[in-house]
């Protein structure tokens, strides 16, 4: 026998009450539809909150990701930066152990006895850092190369400080024949012949060139390039007008093809004071300034004693 549930209805008066009759199973079906209905509606739910907290989550992380990104970047830039800068370091170095090692030859002092800062320990290296490379692919390997060169290239430049100072006290020592040394270009313009051997643009044969032309437009200033006395100021055969400066210690200049002597013999001269004006005299192609650097009357090598 089937059993039934009374369910009474209300039609709204206060006495009118109606009854119905419906079978047990079809209220436990209905309940658990709606059971079913109600628990299908809470897991949609759980589950949007669920994807929605998770892609919050996800951007945030990527947010975080795409700082990170930036300041790695940032970062490799600035390691790459570094690395130009440390290269750059180096080549400074360089340059004043170069310069350093003019000054001592110019003023004849010799090489420090610990040597230079470019040999030895503490030495700069002589390989550069590859700062155009991907850091991805040697980005540990560069900084720990950048470590090892800035070490030694602060070892350096404390030992070319001491050189410097060093080579200060040399100079404070010949101060008088520094001053009497040839230590500046006299004249602006190009190199149009250096010293050594060539081949003559009169005879075509191989001969030596006992000094270094410098050309420009005639008329422009020779000065002298140290402190010195007119030895020599008048024509000559084949190099034309020529001034020459004693300068003491076994030192002599020369100035040949000029146009206008500005010097007599015997007067007394100061580095840069314009002793000549360039031209085109004697045995000459162009207006230049032949330019001659004797020592103990041998000719040597002009350009070892211009440092500007």
């Amino acid at each position: 026998m089937k059993k039934n549930l009374k369910i009474w209805f209300h039609t709204g008066s206060s006495t009118d009450i109606k009854e119905f009759n419906v079978p047990q199973y079809i209220a436990y079906l209905s309940l658990l539809i709606a059971f079913i209905f109600v628990s299908g509606i809470l897991y949609i739910g759980f589950d949007y909150y669920m994807i929605k907290s998770s892609s919050y989550t996800n951007y945030v992380l990527n947010s975080k990701i795409s700082e990170q990104e930036s300041e790695i970047k940032s970062q490799r830039a600035q390691i790459q930066n570094f690395a130009e800068t440390i290269t750059e370091l180096k080549k400074q170095v360089k340059n004043l152990c170069v310069f350093e090692d003019r000054v001592r030859v110019i003023a004849d002092i010799g090489q420090s006895t610990d040597s230079s800062g470019l040999l030895g320990i503490g030495g700069i290296p002589n390989t550069d850092l590859d700062y155009n490379l991907e850091p991805e692919v040697k980005h540990n390997s560069l900084i720990r190369e950048m470590h090892e060169q800035v070490e030694q290239t602060t070892l350096a430049t404390i030992k070319q400080a001491q050189d410097f100072e060093e080579l200060i006290k040399e100079l404070h020592k010949k101060k008088n024949i520094l001053a009497s040394t040839p230590s500046i270009r006299p004249v602006h313009g190009w190199v149009s012949s250096k010293f050594g051997y060539r081949r003559s643009p009169f005879t075509g044969l191989k001969e030596f060139h006992s000094g270094m032309d410098i050309s420009n437009k005639k008329g422009t200033e020779i000065i002298a390039p140290a402190n010195g006395r007119v030895s020599y100021s008048g024509k000559k055969l084949l190099i034309g007008n020529l001034v020459t400066l004693d300068h003491g210690h076994g030192i002599v200049t020369k100035f040949g093809h000029c146009t206008k002597l500005l010097v007599k013999y015997g007067q007394n001269v100061k580095r840069g004071d314009v002793i000549a004006l360039m031209g085109n005299t004697g045995r000459s192609t162009g207006p230049h300034v032949h330019y001659e650097v004797r020592i103990n009357g041998a000719p040597v090598n002009p350009a070892k004693y211009i440092l500007n």
